[in-house]
């Protein structure tokens, strides 16, 4: 390895990363609550998918429109911003009085969500030298499943919490938001966009930081990178760039079509029509929380030695294998003994090491500098548009088509056969090739 500083690259990933855990938090918190709001509220099951749906709605706007304030402004300001949107509906929602404010509150966090997953990758990605920026850039994921097992945990303990528990569930978020929006004061600005607006200075100061060995090299290089893109179109939906566009698109579309949001986000509910009562139904759920996070660190560890593209293949067929036993399980209806956890947990190892600790990651490396922002805020766009169909129609699927349950586990199962063999043809493998590399042969 080169002499870089891996404690200060780290450090300050790690206070970008905590963007995730806010993300994972807000994503699976409503968990523990969908029922209860369901219920207080007299929601019919299309407003209660619209309700819970309303934060991935404001997640696929703020992924919309993340990208180009953050390539004019620089990452940081957007950062910052992102965790005001944080704080702002973790205290909206726990004071809201009406079904309405709860759903403008829960799109606002959802803002937040959907730029935190654009703009944080994307600054990993261009502070970390190639040798560790799978490591790096992973950590937003596991970032985000430890905020998902701490939402779990969280709403295991509050579940009890005075007259009405879900107003603390949902409003503890705002003390990570703020202690978030502190820590990123510590941060630098990204050198590659430093020196994309011409404050070469400033850019140099940040990358002495990072690796002193080859400071005016990196620099030269993503010059010339900028310089040979400059005469380019930077359309985003341009011949030039259909191939990183096209591998964003399917790298997003494929997670969401693995059925990771249905059973996050509906996990007590998946358990309760196995025949579990509602406490039982959020310990299971603290476990599937605690395997995401395990394996999550595998990936971590694995990405940057076997490569992106092996870990989802492999992921895609252990998904695709544990989610058709899930479907057969509801189809048949045995529930005996704890097949339905184990098949979950299983399929959670798999999706935790391969496409969710390959996603950020890759979305972010594909791009070119100059159109890095709207590729990262188009891949993100497209990854929460199709969570936002997946969760909005998963409770109507439920509750009005026989064996839907069967039959929505059963089409996540063919999906990631077909991810595999999309991987396999079409995919390139980005490990240890720096972003200019990348960008250019893309």
């Amino acid at each position: 390895m080169k002499n870089i500083s891996f404690a200060r690259v780290f450090s300050w990933s790690l206070i970008v990363a905590l963007g995730g855990f806010l993300f994972g938090f807000d994503t699976a918190v409503i968990s523990g609550v969908e029922k209860h709001i369901q219920d207080l509220f007299s929601l019919s099951s299309f407003k209660h998918g619209f309700t819970i749906s309303s934060a991935l709605i404001g997640t696929v706007t703020g992924a919309l429109i993340a990208g180009r304030p953050a390539d004019r402004y620089g990452r940081k300001p957007v950062l910052m911003l992102i965790a005001v949107l944080y704080l702002m509906s973790a205290l909206g929602c726990a004071m809201a009085g009406n079904v309405s404010t709860l759903i403008i509150f829960r799109f606002i966090g959802g803002i937040g969500v959907g730029a935190s997953s654009v703009v944080a990758p994307m600054y990993i990605s261009e502070i970390s030298p190639a040798d560790i920026r799978g490591r790096m850039t992973a950590l937003f994921q596991f970032n985000v499943i430890f905020g998902i097992l701490m939402a779990y945990v969280s709403n295991y303990l509050l579940r009890n919490a005075g007259t009405e528990p879900w107003r603390w569930m949902l409003g503890i978020e705002g003390l990570p938001a703020f202690i978030y929006s502190l820590l990123l004061f510590l941060i630098p600005e990204s050198p590659r966009y430093l020196i994309k607006v011409g404050q070469i200075a400033k850019a140099r100061l940040v990358l002495e930081k990072i690796e002193k060995s080859s400071v005016e090299k990196e620099i030269e290089e993503i010059k010339t990178s900028l310089v040979k893109l400059s005469g380019a179109t930077n359309r985003l939906f341009s011949k030039r760039f259909f191939k990183p566009v096209s591998i964003a698109f399917l790298v997003a579309m494929f997670n969401q079509f693995s059925g990771i949001n249905a059973i996050l986000y509906y996990a007590p509910r998946i358990f309760e029509l196995s025949g579990l009562n509602f406490t039982d139904s959020l310990l299971q759920s603290i476990l599937i929380g605690v395997t995401n996070g395990i394996f999550t660190i595998a990936g971590l560890i694995l990405i940057d030695r076997v490569g992106r593209k092996k870990l989802l293949i492999t992921g895609s067929i252990g998904m695709s294998l544990c989610l058709g036993l899930v479907a057969r399980t509801f189809y048949l209806q045995e529930f005996g003994g704890f097949s339905l956890l184990i098949f979950l947990l299983i399929y959670i190892m798999f999706f935790a090491f391969s496409t969710g600790a390959v996603i950020w990651v890759l979305i972010a490396e594909i791009f070119p500098n100059n159109i890095r922002g709207k590729g990262q805020s188009f891949g993100s766009f497209t990854h929460w548009f199709f969570a936002a169909i997946v969760t909005f129609i998963f409770p109507v699927v439920v509750k009005e088509v026989s064996f839907g349950v069967g039959h929505t586990f059963m089409f996540f199962s063919l999906m990631m056969i077909v991810q595999a063999i999309v991987v396999w043809k079409y995919f390139p493998e980005t490990k240890r090739r720096t972003l200019e590399e990348l960008g250019e042969n893309l």
